[in-house]
Parts: C-alpha cells; structure tokens; sequence
C-alpha cells in the first residue's frame, strides 16, 4: 500500500512491517500499518466489537467512533504514532497502536523512548492468540523507532489483556493507580521473551499442520465427470482408504442436480455445499486456481492442497503465479500444501486420509515422512510396502511455498503417533530455523534427511528461496550438531528410519554378530570397523543351524553386557534333500522375536539373503508377546525444561512431548528389521549409535567457560566497530588493516603476533632488529599468502646476512617487493599449523571452522565446522572431528599439541562474531599450536553492516 499525501514524505509506509502470521488455532492473519484508506474497516471493525471490549478499551461507554477518532486512528507518521492491525480476507479483526509520550505523559517526539499502547481485539477472534502476535509486533517496531518501553493502562477487569502483557516474557512493573492497573514494559528481548515467542510458533504451526492432517470433512475440487484424471483419482483414493469423515465432489461443470459422483455429493462450488468444509484438494488448472482459492476462504475452508501444476517451476511469470496464490491464501487465513503436491495422508484409525495420487494408503506405523518431490515419495512409499513397514503421516509438499519441512517438525515434535521423522529436502527456505527446530525435535525423537540438489549450485525448480553460499559439507556438519541424522540416498533414509523405529538406542558402538553363513558374518564385521563401530568377532552357528538355535545364540548376545547391539545374519539351511529351504523366514523370524523380547532391549538387526518371508515376518507387530521396554539412552525426554518465570505450557505453548509410548495398538516395538545386505544394516546401526551419544551428550550441554568474561571487552569492541565502520557504512563492507584486525582481536584476548612491512632490504633488517632474531620472512601477496609450498616464506632467519639473502632470493624468484608486498615476524615455537576461520551466512548464521593448515587439508576438505555460538563441548568436538586430528595428539611419537589452548582460541572467536554480528568474517591463518600454548601468526577481518536477523524477530511466516 503506498502512503497518501497527507503522511509525511519522510516517514513513507513501511512495508517492510507487513507479515502474515500462524495464529493459536492454526489460523493465519495479515499484520500490516494502519493507513489513511482504512477508514471505513476502521469503522467497520468497530461496530463488531462488543460494548464490553469498547468498555475496557476507552474506560467509558463508547458505542461509536467519531469523525475525529476514526482521523486520528488512521493518520500516523510511523515514528511518534503508529497503528497497526491485523485482518483476515481484508476486514480488521485487531488494532493496536502506540503514541510516543514524555516523563509527563504528554505526546512528545524523539529522544523521549516511552510510547503509550492500546489494543482492541474483535470478541469473536479473542482467546486466538491475535493480541500476543499484534504486541510482539508493535515491540518491534518501536524498538526500530528508538523506543525502549511501553506503558499501558488497563481496567482491573479486563484480565485477558492483563494476562497478554504478562505472559509476554518482557521485564515489567505493574502499579494499580485511580482505579486502573499501570503497567511498564521493558522492550528489549530477554531469554524468557524469546523462549515465550518460540513457544507459541511451536504450538501455533503445529496446530495449523494439525488442521491439514486431521480434517473433519474434505472437498475435492476439479473431480472430472468421467473415470480418469486427478481430481477423480485423489476422489476414490480418498473414499479407498475409509476416511471417516464427509467428502464431497466439487466441478463447476456439474449440471444442477447431479446429487452425488461415486456416492458422494456432488457441487458446482464449495458454498454451494452449505456445510462446513475443512480441507480442499485442488486439482484444476492453474489459471482456474485462484476463483477456486476466493470460494474456499469465503466459505471457512481452512487449508488447501494444491495439486495443480504450472507454478514457479515454469519460470518467471509461474513464480509470481505462485507468489500471489500463497498471498490470496493466507488473506483467508488458509495455509497451502503445494502447489504441484502430489498430496497427503494420515493413516490415524480415527482418520483415515489419503488426499493424495499414491493408489494405496501405507498402513499404519511410527514413522513421519516429509517429502519435497512426488516421484520420491513414491518411491518411498513403495520401498516402506515392500518392507513391511507403516506410516503415521506422508506428506509431498511440491513446491512447498507455504508449508515446509519446518511446519512439520513442529507438529513432529510433540505428535504421539510419531517415533521417527524422515524428512527428503531439496532446500532449506529457513536453515537458522530448521537448525533451531531439528535440535529440539532430535532431543526426543530421530530425524533422519536426505538432501538433494547438494551439487547443483541452484535450487531446483519452483523451490523460491534464499540461495546458502555455504559448502555441502559444512551444511552436513551443521546438521550433525543439532542431532539430525543425515544420509546420501532415499535407501539409506529408509534404512536407518526402519531400525530407529522398531528398536531401541544402543547404549554404545560394541556389535555381536552371529548367524549361519560364516561369509555373511565377516562381511558384516568388515562393514563395522569401516563405519567405527567395535564389532565383536562373528559367531558362526553353521549352515545346520535351527531357529531355536538362532533364538538361543540372540537371547545369549543380547544378555551380554559387553555387548550394545547384535546383527543377525541370515541364510537359507539345507534340509534332508539337500534342496535350500528358503520357505521357513517365518519360523525364524518368531523365533527372533521371541529372544528380543524376553532380553534386555538393545537394537537388532537382520541380514538375509533369500530368505521366504523373513523380512515381512519380522515387521509384523507381535500379537502374543509382549513389547519390548524401548530404553533410551539418558538424555532429554521432554523439551528443555523452561525457566521457572516462564509461562506454563498452557500459557505459552504446548505441553513437552514425553517418550513414546509403545504399548499401544500399532506400535513398532518387536518390529525387527531386515537388510539385504551387510553394509546396509552395519550403516543404519551405525547412525543409531551416533544418534545415541548425541542424545547423551544433549542431556548435559556443554557451557562456555565464565573465565571468558574478565578477558573481553564488548563493550569497547562494540565502540570500536562504530569507529571502524565510520557513519555511513559501505553495505558491502570493508577489510581491517593488520593493525587494525590485531586491536580488534586483542579486546577479545586474541594476540596476534606483529608483521612489520619490509618494502626494501634495509626496511626487513630494521624490522628484524627491532623484533629481534630469528625472524621469518614472508610475503602478503593475495595469491602467495599461506601457500608455503610456493616458497613464499623463509624461517629461523638467524642473522643479517640471511635476511638479506633471503630477501634477494624471494625477490628474485617471485616479483617485486611492490608485488609481493613482504613482512618480516618473530619466529614463533613450533608446533602444528592450523586454521580457525568464522564467518556469517545470510541464511544460515554465523559458522565456526576449524582445520588444519596446508593444501592436503584444503585439498581433502578436511574441515569441522560448527553453528555459532560454540560452546567448550562444540570446541573440544571441533578439534577432533578433523580426519587429521591424531596430528594434534601425538602422532607417531610427536608431542601432543596444547589442544586446551586451541579450545579457548576457538571460543573466543565464536564469542567475538556472536557478540558482534558486524565482524562478517574472521581468519586465522596460520595459528601455530605448540607444546604449551599457541601464536597466531595472520589474522584477517572483515566488518559489514550486520545481515538481518529473521529468527530473532517477531513471528512471521517466509514470503518468498
């Protein structure tokens, strides 16, 4: 909306204040500035809201707004004043505005930083959560206008709104003065106000996918008049799979009175139904698809998946096709699956929905799974078939431009039906979030990712996103520390998804192998040292080998408590006439069965080959035995327990998940899974292993050491960045001198060892003089620097004469002093050479990195990185997830380097880009660790404008 001539050119309309937003119920609403158009909403709105509210709000009667009012309220300059609300298909349901006022009260204009705030909400969108989005929104927007508080007066009776200042987790005061409750609240965001935020987008967009997954009654719309296409086949899959509530067929090529299709009732419209419809299927073309989006938000429709094709993955004109279907949608406060989805499914018994073209429901089981591309899902779902396995919910999101994988982690979080989530992404729109939300849900349950388009450079087709310039290899080591268990292929998913499901965590990586085939065995054993597991050596039963055999052998590894998980492999006996029997797989699966459940839990995995009926025999539920206790390893099995200031879950978000609970009905305990092959089943336990100790790790965080805090100086770093990057800083940044990036590290006790310039010999034997011998001499060129395999450097220069020969060498050999732009350092004790760099990613944050020196290091990518802010785990993790590591540690013989030392370095880096997100990048090249201690002999820095910071503002869904 642009600003009318009335407002104030300087103070144009703020769009950029705009968002759209998931609501308590799973709603969504439009926030955006009250303008000078608004007038009649304004009057509109105000005439729906009871006497009551009108009441609380004026203190007074007030049944109507006057001419004046309604100017007033409508007129701001979005500094001093400021109005916004909050509508659903256009119309206002919530206002809330802010006047800037003085010590006094009085209306008043920077520097004052106190505002007066009023809310209004409409009684028939109160209890929604509008009032606790609408403050988040306002606080922020005032902090951006440079106020630090708002003041409110509120009747003593008017306890909602009461109960919405409190809960919001800002620092308050309250009073009760001349018959009103005064309250002051403190805007800057704390810990608590965060916590409170992010619980209430966790329950929200749980309940908005919620809504999508359990509907009461769904409209498929574009179901065709003859057998054949989509709509008529989401039509009979939704009618094959007993959905148990109302369906209706919807074309507006029905003739009048056509009654019902495939025994459903049929329509020309969905308000021409007359009853409430939840959900709607869309399968019509593309330019049909918005008259369908209006007649569904019109009439209460609460989501939408869009099957139809034609959106942003045709191009420019199919992006902005998508852009404003997404925009339309939300007006009503509808949330989109799609467009281009291939659809739904939630096989609960108590719904029973395939909204989707896969011709048969899975049947039900533990796991979740979130696709971004049809023919995966397919195929998927095919593999989950043919292996016996269950879903609790599917979903194929196409282009996803609305509900993502980040929604579904949400409802993932705390859903009872689900153990597991396996999640296929070709992008991240939102890697800070998913990073934050994955860690979380990874504390209580597996999630397990494929991710494709790793190499491409680009995101696929439809996908409208923000573009990470980070490596796929770092992405993966940002996905291992939140907990996320990632792997290459769809098989792999499946593969690690089937055990996670069906079998408890290892306590630790010892393996029993044991089985009838002495080659299978050895194969497996192989399998596990190449993964890092400590595989015991395998028991060979012998080609003779009974089931019961097979039980007592399980039953016997399994009691052992030198042992955390066992691998059985299989193959067909021999009987009597000599023929393989290959028909027994069900005998022997009971018989596995049986001694996995009489044991203590530990996981179990099955390596056929041709055996009958085995794999589908050992994922049947046991009926008669009962379940195995599913012990976890100790760690979280809730959500982190909040402050005890915090809201209570009934306040500010949804209760905690508990541990699954597997003894109901369809549970996946007893389910042992079965591999075709060794390396497969060796991989899968493997990633369970590895997602047991981070579970275990998770339960005690790592900190960051307090001795960090009497050696830093934000302050005084946060004035010197000021000073740095001057008033009007350049958006694109700039570079520190060398003498520059050593003050700024250095107020974060980081000492970076002096290079003096040598532009001339005489210049590199005073440098020398001054610093003392030996010396190192070395050029700065871009293309020499840290490339010593160049011979760009010279060390242990202990005199005079071999400066200057050294010099003349170098000049010599590589360029002009003017070209190669030498320096002359101290010698620094020897020790390995390393490199800590950080950086900032628009997308995904700021980014800690760890290797070591040298072109074998770079060459390999043998690098760890980690999320900012580390903690002394993450930086004790770092060191030692490098493949070279054991040079750290006394490799052949060496003394061990000073990892401690290396550790606090790391640290203080991570501290100094968090503190200040103006410092884009950091680079210490080389930090030469040694014995005891450590020197940085380069350091590079480079201060930005700091990228905006989307997690940590108000709740507000992606527009992409």
């Amino acid at each position: 909306m642009e600003p009318t001539p009335e407002q104030s050119p300087h103070h144009a309309y703020p769009d950029h204040w705009e968002a759209d937003v998931v609501l308590r119920d799973g709603g969504t609403a439009r926030i955006r500035p009250i303008t000078t158009d608004d007038a009649e909403r304004l009057v509109s709105f105000y005439e729906q809201v009871s006497d009551e509210s009108k009441y609380y709000r004026f203190f007074a009667p007030y049944p109507r707004l006057s001419a004046r009012d309604v100017h007033r309220f409508t007129h701001h300059d979005y500094v001093d004043r400021v109005g916004l609300a909050v509508t659903i298909g256009g119309e206002f349901i919530a206002t809330v505005r802010f006047d800037r006022i003085n010590e006094q009260g009085r209306p008043a204009s920077a520097p004052a930083d106190e505002a007066e705030v009023a809310f209004l909400v409409q009684d028939a969108h109160q209890g929604r959560g509008v009032a606790s989005a609408l403050l988040e929104h306002i606080a922020a927007v005032a902090r951006e206008r440079g106020i630090r508080r708002f003041a409110a007066e509120v009747l003593p009776a008017n306890n909602k709104m009461i109960k919405v200042f409190r809960d919001a987790g800002f620092t308050q005061q309250r009073s009760f003065e001349d018959g009103s409750v005064h309250l002051t609240l403190d805007l800057e965001p704390t810990a608590e106000s965060l916590a409170v935020q992010r619980a209430r987008e966790q329950r929200a967009e749980a309940r908005s996918v919620q809504r999508l997954l359990t509907p009461g009654s769904v409209a498929v719309v574009g179901v065709g008049r003859e057998p054949g296409g989509v709509g008529r086949t989401v039509l009979r899959n939704l009618l094959a799979s007993g959905f148990t509530g109302r369906t209706y067929a919807v074309n507006t090529s029905f003739a009048a009175g056509t009654g019902t299709l495939d025994g459903v009732p049929a329509h020309r419209s969905v308000g021409e139904i007359g009853e409430r419809v939840d959900l709607a299927v869309v399968a019509v073309p593309a330019d049909r698809v918005p008259e369908v989006v209006a007649d569904c938000g019109e009439n209460g429709v609460q989501g939408l998946v869009v099957l139809s094709a034609g959106y942003a993955e045709r191009g420019t004109e199919g992006r902005e096709r998508q852009r404003e279907l997404v925009r339309q949608a939300r007006s009503y406060g509808m949330r989109i699956i799609g467009p281009n989805a291939f659809g739904i499914i939630n096989t609960s018994g108590t719904v029973r929905l395939n909204a989707s073209l896969a011709p048969e429901s899975p049947k039900a089981g533990r796991i979740g799974l979130f696709t971004q591309s049809g023919a995966i899902g397919i195929a998927v779902l095919s593999g989950l078939y043919r292996r016996g396995a269950g879903l609790s919910a599917f979903i194929s999101a196409g282009n996803r431009a609305d509900v993502s994988g980040n929604d579904f982690l949400q409802y993932w979080y705390e859903d009872r039906d689900t153990d597991v989530a396996l999640l296929y992404l070709e992008s991240l729109g939102n890697p800070r979030k998913f990073t934050r939300l994955a860690r979380r849900t990874a504390a209580v349950k597996p999630v397990v990712v494929v991710k494709g388009a790793r190499h491409s450079g680009s995101n696929p087709p439809g996908h409208a996103v923000p573009v990470s310039r980070i490596p796929d290899a770092t992405v993966s080591a940002l996905m291992r520390q939140a907990g996320v268990i990632r792997v290459d292929t769809v098989t792999e998913m499946v593969d690690v998804g089937l055990l996670l499901a069906g079998q408890p965590l290892p306590d630790g990586p010892r393996v029993a192998i044991l089985g009838n085939s002495e080659s299978l065995g050895l194969l497996a054993y192989d399998a596990c040292m190449a993964e890092g597991l400590r595989p015991r050596p395998p028991r060979d039963l012998t080609t003779v080998a009974s089931p019961q055999d097979f039980r007592d052998a399980l039953a016997e590894a399994l009691a052992d408590r030198t042992c955390d998980a066992v691998i059985v492999t299989a193959i067909p006996w021999v009987g009597e006439n000599g023929e393989a029997e290959t028909g027994d797989g069900e005998v022997l699966a009971a018989a596995l069965r049986e001694a996995a459940a009489d044991s203590p839990a530990k996981p179990v995995a099955v390596v056929h080959v041709e055996m009958g009926g085995l794999a589908h025999a050992l994922a049947a539920a046991t009926s008669t035995a009962a379940p195995r206790e599913t012990r976890r390893p100790a760690g979280p099995a809730a959500a982190p327990t909040p402050p005890a200031s915090a809201p209570r879950a009934d306040d500010a978000g949804a209760p905690a998940p508990t541990a699954p609970d597997r003894s109901a009905g369809g549970s996946s305990a007893g389910r042992i899974p079965a591999y075709p092959a060794a390396e497969r089943a060796v991989r899968a336990l493997a990633e369970a292993v590895k997602y047991a100790q981070w579970r275990r790790q998770a339960a005690a965080p790592g900190r960051v050491p307090e001795f960090l805090n009497d050696t830093i100086d934000e302050h005084g770093t946060a004035a010197l960045i000021e000073t740095l990057l001057g008033p009007a800083p350049d958006p694109r940044g700039r570079p520190l001198t060398h003498d520059e990036a050593r003050e700024l590290l250095a107020r974060y006790g980081v000492t970076v060892r002096p290079a003096l310039p040598a532009p001339d010999r005489e210049a590199a034997v005073a440098a020398a003089e001054k610093i003392g011998y030996p010396v190192a001499l070395k050029t700065t060129a871009p293309h020499l620097r840290h490339r010593a395999d160049l011979g760009g450097v010279r060390l242990d220069l202990a005199g005079e004469d071999a400066l200057r020969r050294a010099y003349d060498e170098l000049t010599d050999l590589l360029g002009t002093p003017a070209e190669l732009r030498p320096v002359v350092q101290a010698m620094a004790p020897r020790g390995v050479d390393t490199v800590v760099r950080a950086s900032i990613d628009a997308a995904a944050g700021a980014v800690l990195s760890f290797g070591l020196a040298g072109a074998p290091s770079e060459l390999l990518g043998d690098t760890a990185h980690r999320l900012v802010p580390v903690t002394d785990r993450d930086a004790a993790e770092l060191i030692r997830s490098i493949k070279a590591a054991p040079v750290l540690f006394g490799w052949r013989g060496a003394a061990p380097a000073d990892t401690a030392a290396l550790e606090e370095l790391l640290l203080r880096v991570s501290r100094l880009v968090d503190d200040h997100p103006e410092v884009v990048s950091v680079s210490l090249e080389p930090v030469v660790v040694a014995t005891h201690g450590l020197t940085v002999l380069g350091a590079s820095v480079r201060l930005a404008p700091p990228p905006a910071r989307g997690d940590l503002g108000p709740r507000r869904l992606p527009s992409y």
